[in-house]
């Protein structure tokens, strides 16, 4: 299906009998050449059009050298039916102005639209003249044919697209060899329904470029944003032909499909990570086998959202690169501060695959945008910054010294949870008797009265996997 399909032929001038009724109009194929269609006049020898109904849209009419496909009831004036493709449940499919036509029928057909009607009243010396068609035809006979076009298109014709909506950023088109996800409606031209990928509410999923699709939806598909929309008009012979699919499609039929893309990737593509907020300070950076806590949003290419830790009020809490996540995700979490929010754009091969999980179909590709709160690595100690000493610092503090001290006590984000600031009073205990956290009982050690510091503990060495119930989250720092 590379080139144009083979040309499908009409009888010759001698079959006639060998296929009435279905080829009755193409006895006469030898008559004069096509010339526009002209009104009737009153005394019925000329040919005679009458437009019964014209479509509003007329993108193209029939011209000599078209192929076209239409249905046709064939009568007598006395009403007498004497032919119709309905019967035989099949539009006639024919070029124009090649002869294949009975005279008066080649002339009618010119300046057609799809979805027209026309009724038409050929002569006899543009039809089947003084001899007829013994038993079929009498001699001398006016024909009258009402006759709807379906379909026309021509040999030279290509691939035509319409876009109706781009969005307003488009970082990527579809190229060659890439995957894409996209949904459908496929029609005729005459606008008849034949599939739908709304109708069985799941996208059609497929390699553009490589002789998967039809020739021509391969080449509608190139250069498409996500989210864009387009209607690929595709003649016959780089769609299914002469022969149809066997199925819905019949031979010769020209499509039309209303396509929204939704997903695309190339088997090749790594993530792609897009920074939106990076704390000026960053002390650290997230390192292979480090705890985080993050909060994200996960959609869809298209923005369809399929999960958000904000909608649980719960951060998602894992190691990294230890394989706790999907590739994608082990990656696109290393080198991060806390407080800093990226996007992070996953294809499917690094993230659910083929199958799929949940809400999230096959061969989706997954964007992430994620706020990192807090995250530790299990062999941490305690961070301790002195932020102001006193200069006559001669007496520290050390194990069984009672103290008395203030603190404002946050969560690595900043989040506030505590201060003995607001309750006007110092907290006070023994050092290292248990009456704090491990990691706080590290952190007053060694301390000059007067002296500020700022102390980072672990969750190991703070509250824990459980944290306190409505006030430290878990594994916080």
């Amino acid at each position: 299906m590379a080139g144009p399909a083979a040309r499908r032929r009409g009888p010759g001038c001698g079959s006639l009998l060998l296929l009435l009724p279905a080829l009755l109009e193409s006895w006469a194929a030898c008559q004069a050449p096509p010339v526009p269609a002209a009104e009737s006049p009153p005394d019925g020898t000329e040919l005679g059009v009458e437009r019964r109904f014209v479509p509003e849209s007329c993108p193209r009419a029939v011209r000599p050298g078209d192929f076209v496909r239409y249905h046709y009831l064939g009568a007598f004036p006395d009403g007498t039916r004497f032919d119709s493709s309905y019967d035989r449940g099949s539009t006639f499919n024919v070029f124009v102005g090649k002869g294949q036509l009975i005279a008066g029928m080649d002339k009618a057909l010119v300046g057609m639209c799809v979805n027209e009607r026309r009724f038409v009243k050929i002569p006899p010396k543009l039809a089947y003249g003084s001899e007829g068609v013994p038993g079929v035809i009498p001699p001398n006979a006016v024909l009258h044919f009402d006759v709807l076009l379906i379909d026309l298109w021509n040999s030279e014709d290509e691939v035509q697209v319409q876009t109706y909506f781009k969005p307003e950023k488009c970082p990527r088109t579809v190229q060659v060899s890439d995957f894409v996800r996209y949904h459908y409606n496929g029609t005729f031209l005459d606008g008849t329904l034949f599939d739908s990928s709304h109708n069985r509410m799941r996208t059609y999923d497929t390699y553009v470029g490589i002789g998967w699709l039809i020739p021509g939806m391969d080449q509608g598909l190139l250069g498409m944003c996500v989210g864009e929309k387009r209607i690929i008009t595709i003649p016959p012979f780089l769609a299914y032909g002469e022969e149809g699919d066997g199925k819905e499609i019949p031979g010769q039929a020209s499509l039309v499909f209303d396509v929204v893309l939704l997903d695309l990737h190339n088997p090749k593509d790594g993530i792609v990570i897009e920074n939106q907020v990076v704390p000026e300070s960053c002390e650290r950076r997230s390192q292979t086998g480090d705890f985080l806590r993050y909060h994200y949003n996960g959609t869809l290419l298209d923005g369809t959202l399929f999960d958000s830790s904000y909608s649980r009020n719960h951060t998602y809490d894992t190691y990294v690169g230890k394989g706790y996540v999907i590739a994608g995700m082990d990656e696109g979490l290393l080198g991060v501060c806390t407080g800093e929010k990226r996007r992070i754009i996953i294809p499917p091969h690094l993230g659910y695959g083929e199958e799929g999980r949940g809400k999230i179909p096959g061969s989706a590709v997954l964007v992430f945008d994620i706020h990192v709160v807090d995250f530790h690595n299990p062999s941490d100690s305690v961070g301790i910054t002195v932020n102001y000493r006193p200069s006559n610092c001669t007496v520290l503090s050390k194990k069984g010294d009672y103290l008395k001290y203030h603190y404002n006590a946050s969560l690595l984000d900043g989040t506030l949870l505590d201060s003995t600031h607001s309750l006007g009073k110092t907290y006070n205990i023994v050092l290292g008797s248990g009456q704090v956290v491990v990691g706080m009982d590290m952190g007053l050690q060694d301390m000059c009265v007067g002296e500020r510091r700022t102390v980072v503990i672990p969750p190991h060495l703070g509250y824990g996997e459980d944290g306190v119930v409505f006030r430290v989250h878990p594994s916080s720092s």
